[in-house]
């Protein structure tokens, strides 16, 4: 009897002083961020986030960004997680005409860059932006004395035939990034005729990026092509992740006018959860500075808030373009299947 006392006696004192080690056992609530495969983020912001909240986060990863946005729609009355990250603004209207997500119009959201507030009804906030385009291997130039491209039409030049790695914009967000890239700089009458010369030029197609990248690439890998469709940003990435530390990365991006298409990606709080409360707390902390600062070296793209600090390996040698390419989400959602298929008939088949 007297243990039980004690006991009962220990936890009064202790809730006292604001903390109740009588319920340290007892789970805390869990929330859970729906998110592609891409998604990364250190742990040490995550458990900050956990700890600030008394929460779990679990982290439900669903393929690429179109794959994640199916299994959510085709879910969306019975939602598989709380919060979804990684709708991007070629997904953008797809998403939005689904009707499933809550609007919420978080503070933070002050401190967002305008430019990339595609959704005045606040249902979906940027988190992240990059810019998509061609990088290309400045050694491989400077032996062949050759001049690296400096626009789109320059792939199609002879010099440059067999030099270019693609992504298929039906499997990969970047081909699909580049795809609109040439859709918004050459017109809808003109792109294919400019994708007809790069296949008579031998361009050669991959699944996705990580094989473009990786399998192809000469400025990253044993691969033989010079050219690939990456972000303006892998330069700071192949600074960060070299063996031995380099001043110089040994790629460079292209980035005069319509040679770019910029990605924005988003966060929603899905219609149907029953911890919004919570889910607002992970939104705004996403938008937050700590998480905000962390994106950079995670996942090689720029924070959206405008008060975060760049990492000084992303400061100096990651880039953005000055004039993307911009085509609306309403325009990619009515006519992005049509595109795809037309490419694919153009330099697959």
């Amino acid at each position: 009897m007297r243990k039980y006392m004690w006991i009962i006696f220990f936890c009064m004192a202790v809730l006292a002083g604001g903390l109740n080690p009588c319920l340290a056992s007892e789970k805390s609530p869990e929330i859970i961020l729906m998110t592609h495969d891409s998604f990364s983020v250190s742990k040490v912001v995550v458990a900050e986030f956990e700890a600030k909240h008394r929460i779990q986060l679990r982290f439900l990863k669903a393929g690429d960004a179109g794959a994640m946005l199916n299994q959510a729609i085709l879910s969306r009355n019975n939602p598989m997680a709380d919060v979804i990250f990684g709708v991007d603004n070629t997904f953008l209207s797809r998403a939005l005409e689904a009707d499933m997500f809550m609007p919420y119009r978080s503070p933070l959201l002050a401190d967002i860059a305008a430019p990339l507030k595609l959704d005045p009804t606040c249902r979906l906030l940027p988190v992240d932006f990059g810019d998509v385009c061609l990088n290309y291997d400045k050694k491989w130039f400077e032996a062949k004395s050759l001049a690296p491209p400096a626009a789109l039409e320059d792939l199609t030049a002879p010099a440059y035939s067999g030099l270019t790695v693609v992504e298929n914009p039906a499997t990969s967000s970047p081909g699909l990034a580049f795809l609109l890239a040439t859709v918004g700089h050459f017109g809808t009458e003109s792109y294919l005729d400019f994708w007809k010369k790069l296949r008579a030029g031998n361009v050669l197609v991959a699944a996705g990026w990580e094989k473009a990248y990786w399998g192809y690439f000469s400025g990253a890998s044993k691969g033989d092509r010079p050219i690939v469709v990456s972000y303006a940003s892998s330069p700071a990435a192949e600074v960060h992740f070299a063996e031995k530390p380099i001043d110089q990365p040994p790629t460079a991006a292209v980035l005069q006018k319509g040679t770019c298409f910029r990605q924005i990606e988003f966060v929603g709080i899905l219609r149907g959860t029953k911890k919004a409360d919570l889910a607002k707390k992970l939104v705004d902390f996403m938008l937050d500075r700590t998480f905000q600062e962390d994106i950079p070296l995670q996942m090689f793209v720029y924070p959206a808030n405008k008060t975060a600090v760049l990492p000084a390996v992303f400061a100096k040698h990651a880039k953005t373009a000055k004039e993307p390419v911009f085509i609306s989400p309403d325009k990619i959602a009515a006519h992005r299947e049509e595109w795809i298929e037309a490419w694919t008939k153009t330099v697959l088949r």
